[in-house]
């Protein structure tokens, strides 16, 4: 009787291992450490100045951890350049409030990291940005507009085709839904589902909504003070123990994280 080789472990596309940040001699992230499978959707939620957007920030490599390991598909790119990151994985961010640049169009800020890399013409860029607007719900001619000349939700999307547009591997989106109204926040959701399907990209988000966090996340991750803190389904969310999970659900002025959240 032979027995069958043990079918290989699968490795994860984005794995933290030990990692740590420190600003002012202060951790900002402490020792934080988890995996994200190929096509999961990961979200981080956590009061104001819990580490999200540095966790975010860290993985794509605009900060450098002082401490542990950042694997993307099994490499370890902490400290890696962008075009040696981009090697192993094409990686888009939405930043928050969308950090478009003013001086530039539409299409220039969906294309820029494009045309900095690659001998795109001018003709090929608004075309492909014809293509990332469309997939966000944005008529053509909004290529041609500042970003001045947007509504709040029309920035968002556009933040949204921006990070589309090299059609990455791993898309990281920062409070997504951030300063919409409920209407315009389930649009822009609906929009992520869509087009991460589409992609088949792996995701984590960051978001302090909640009802987003249930809608477009997998699994849920809680962070406090630079450390996850709890970990779980969105489902779970509504039925943990945990301290932290409860009070930030509820709204609570008493609990662990010190704060209210009204």
């Amino acid at each position: 009787m032979t027995v069958a080789d043990p079918a290989p472990q699968s490795i994860p596309e984005i794995e933290l291992s030990a990692v740590s940040r420190y600003f002012d001699e202060s951790f900002s992230l402490k020792g934080i450490g988890f995996a994200v499978d190929d096509k999961e959707s990961v979200v981080l939620i956590g009061p104001s100045a819990s580490g999200k957007t540095v966790l975010l920030k860290t993985i794509v490599g605009l900060f450098l951890p002082d401490e542990g390991r950042i694997n993307i598909r099994g490499t370890d790119t902490a400290g890696s350049s962008g075009e040696e990151r981009d090697e192993v994985a094409r990686i888009g961010m939405l930043f928050q409030r969308s950090a478009l640049f003013d001086s530039l169009t539409v299409w220039e800020n969906i294309t820029f990291r494009l045309r900095q890399n690659t001998k795109l013409s001018n003709d090929d860029a608004i075309e492909l940005a014809q293509g990332k607007l469309a997939a966000v719900g944005l008529a053509p001619d909004t290529a041609l507009l500042y970003p001045v000349e947007l509504s709040g939700g029309m920035q968002k999307r556009v933040g949204i085709a921006r990070a589309l547009a090299d059609d990455p591997d791993i898309l990281l989106l920062d409070e997504p839904t951030a300063g919409l109204d409920p209407i315009m926040a389930n649009v822009i959701n609906e929009l992520i589902l869509e087009n991460v399907g589409n992609l088949g990209a792996t995701v984590i988000s960051t978001t302090s909504n909640l009802d987003g966090a249930r809608h477009i996340g997998d699994r849920v991750l809680m962070m406090h003070q630079g450390q996850i803190v709890w970990e779980g389904t969105a489902a779970e969310m509504d039925t943990t123990d945990n301290p932290y999970v409860d009070q930030f659900v509820h709204k609570t002025a008493d609990g662990p994280l010190g704060i209210g959240l009204s």
